[in-house]
This record gives structure tokens, sequence and C-alpha cells, in this order.
């Protein structure tokens, strides 16, 4: 069975643009800490185009946080940028590119709010 962050990670791979990104180039990686094991994703986003891998290479930005966090996030259960707030995940590097991927992830599935309605349109 796939998780929610595979399936996230996976499907912007896919698609290979996006345009939410089309302001956005650098590289991003995600560090998903469990006890002493971390899995990374690694993202390449040059104007909109995506690519991801799950190389652990340098990156202009890193985030680092738990996997299940990480999986509210991607599930929309969880907004991202208030859990980095919080100090429950950590940023090293251009903190501008977190805020810029930060629109690719979806919002409260309970909402209705413009930013879903944006989401929804933009699939």
């Amino acid at each position: 069975m796939m998780d929610a962050t595979t399936r996230f990670f996976e499907e912007l791979d896919r698609k290979g643009y996006e345009p939410r990104l089309a302001k956005a180039a650098g590289t991003l990686r995600v560090d998903l800490h469990e006890g002493p094991r971390t899995s990374h994703w690694l993202l390449r986003i040059d104007r909109g185009r995506v690519a991801v891998s799950q190389e652990g290479r340098e990156a202009d930005t890193v985030i680092g946080t738990s996997p299940a966090l990480f999986e509210e996030i991607v599930t929309g259960r969880e907004h991202g940028l208030a859990a980095l707030l919080r100090g429950d995940m950590t940023v090293t590097g251009d903190l501008r590119l977190v805020v810029q991927v930060d629109r690719v992830f979806p919002g409260d599935p309970d909402s209705t709010g413009p930013r879903r309605r944006l989401q929804q349109e933009v699939r």
C-alpha cells in the first residue's frame, strides 16, 4: 500500500509542470526523520517544471520533520507553515522556496475558502 506522502511526490513528478510554481526555481529536500532512519525527497524546480527523486543530495532548502506530520500536511489535515512556526518542522536555506512550494499542498479538506476553490480549479 502506498502512503499519502509517496502519492503526493509521485503525482508532482508525474505532472512534470506545476503552474503554481511558475515563479519558483531551486532545489528543496524534505528529510523525514523516524528514529535513526531518515528518508529523503528531493524536488528540482525550474519555473514550474518539477522533477522529484529520493536523493539525499545538497539542496537550496532543506525541510526536516517526522513522516507522521508530513503525512498530515500532504493530506491537508495540517498546514505546513503553521507547523514550521510552531517548531514542529525545521528549515535550513532559502525560506522563500518553502513559502512558494507551500502552494502545492492541499488545504483543509473541509475548507470552502478561496484556496480550496483555486486548488480544485487547477486540478
